[in-house]
């Protein structure tokens, strides 16, 4: 194994560090290679916002608020295209393995970046448990012989595996993964909207148009107020959108690729969230029992058209959707803590990078504390991993907004430093950044008027109460030592 060195990074002095993501070199983090292709990167972007939760939990959503969920989407939808943007001009400057919390690092202070960070680690540990078991459970109804534990351990074993290798493979095996689901939901919508329309030849649904979407009680069945209820049920769908500013950092054209996957979010979110349950919505009353059942509101949808085998059609969308994530959390997670390292905010052995490039303890560490996660389900689901369930709850809520913090800061800093790297801006600053600011704090109000969001945010409060704590007694032991 072989550890980093230290390089100047850009307007750096030589020989100090580079508080940029670790021990940067320009535009990237030295060590890791750019391993990662075009159409690597291109895939990770529009299938980051691609998640189990979208096939599965929908169903959830549409009987809380009826037709009106689709406005749920779209405002979260809107919070997250502000929340890219913010975090590509900022990714597109100076990419960096360790994206928002590194900057977090430069524009708000050691602790905001080691908080962060450790946040966003335990966050991708946590989903990686949950991802494991998920993806087990359909694996053991497809082959009973072998017990669920079994299978969780063995999908955690061969995606560990594949980020070892290199980070070339954890691409490849991206590209696939997130393909398989673009296209899934691509023909979803496309056969969906003929079916609507009446023009799908063979269909069994009786085609009724946009009717739907107002026969049942209107669009607002619910009322107004179930729009945000929606909110709350969607906003999580989501997470995963700033996993391709982590990854542009091992491509070989950072800036282009950020600049890609920023320009493209606005699509991404409208074909694949909006676009696939407007569907469903279109297909079937809101109320119809079916969209609530175990198969969820896909395979209702599925079902209404008379696609034969919908539900084990579906099993196989949402586990390449569980391995996907399941191999992205784990990247993600391991990079995170790769940068922490870098930073000093972690042991130094998660900054040190193979042969191959790879930050093989950085990997390893995080996947055993995915099993300890994946353990603590099986021992004590309703308990302990129940804590960690709902102490990671509102975590994507804390990173946006520490994202739209920071980009306040960075933005003066990039014109001061970099002008020439501002290729990316976000619309309308500051004032767009001070909206979205306000939609995600309003949203994690709104969360303690509810029950189990209550929970969410009082426990994930409370975790991160506990590391910024542990990040200032560290930066005032490290000023006695310097003094």
């Amino acid at each position: 194994m072989t550890s980093q060195t230290t390089l100047a990074g850009p307007g750096q002095q030589p020989g100090k560090p580079d508080r940029s993501g670790g021990p940067d070199a320009p535009g990237s983090s030295d060590g890791l290679q750019a391993g990662l292709k075009n159409r690597h990167l291109s895939m990770i972007a529009i299938g980051g916002v691609i998640g189990a939760g979208l096939f599965v939990g929908s169903g959830a959503g549409i009987a809380a608020a009826g037709p009106a969920i689709l406005l749920s989407y779209a405002l979260v939808g809107l919070m997250v295209v502000f929340v890219m943007r913010m975090l590509g001009e900022m990714a597109a400057a100076r990419p960096s393995s360790g994206s928002f919390s590194a900057y977090a690092d430069q524009a708000l202070g050691r602790w905001a970046g080691f908080s962060i960070g450790w946040l966003y680690w335990f966050f991708w540990v946590v989903v990686l448990a949950v991802e494991a078991t998920a993806g087990a459970k359909i694996l053991e109804g497809w082959v009973p012989g072998v017990p669920q534990w079994a299978w969780a351990l063995i999908v955690m074993v061969v995606l560990t595996a594949t980020n070892l290798v290199s980070v070339g493979s954890y691409g490849e095996f991206e590209f696939w993964f997130a393909g398989i689901k673009v296209v899934a939901i691509a023909a979803f919508v496309v056969v969906g909207l003929l079916a609507v329309f009446g023009l799908l030849p063979g269909s069994d649904n009786p085609g009724a148009g946009l009717a739907h979407l107002t026969d049942t009680g209107g669009f607002f069945p619910k009322g107004p107020g179930a729009v945000l209820t929606g909110v709350l049920m969607v906003v999580f769908s989501f997470m995963g959108s700033e996993i391709v500013t982590l990854a542009a950092g091992e491509s070989e054209n950072p800036q282009r690729a950020v600049q890609k996957a920023t320009n493209s979010v606005i699509w991404r979110i409208a074909v694949f969230y909006l676009g696939s349950i407007f569907v469903v919505l279109t297909l079937l009353p809101w109320n119809d029992k079916s969209i609530v059942q175990e198969g969820g509101s896909y395979v209702a949808a599925l079902n209404s058209i008379g696609i034969p085998h919908a539900g084990q059609v579906m099993n196989v969308i949402v586990l390449t959707a569980v391995l996907s994530c399941l191999n992205s959390g784990l990247y993600t997670a391991s990079r995170m803590a790769f940068s922490l390292g870098g930073r000093g905010d972690a042991p130094k052995a998660f900054a040190r990078v193979n042969k191959r490039g790879v930050p093989q303890v950085a990997i390893l560490s995080s996947v055993v504390f995915g099993f300890v996660a994946v353990f603590f389900n099986y021992r004590w689901p309703d308990t302990v991993f129940q804590f960690l369930l709902n102490s990671s709850g509102a975590i994507a809520l804390f990173v946006w907004l520490v994202i739209c913090f920071t980009q306040l800061r960075m933005r003066g800093m990039i014109l001061r430093e970099q002008p020439e790297k501002l290729v990316v801006r976000m619309w309308l600053f500051p004032y767009l950044t001070w909206a979205t600011i306000a939609m995600i704090s309003f949203v994690l109000v709104y969360m303690l008027t509810d029950d189990d969001g209550r929970q969410q945010v009082l426990l994930s409060l409370l975790v991160a109460a506990l590391v910024v704590a542990i990040s200032l007694v560290r930066e005032v032991r490290q000023r006695k030592v310097r003094a």
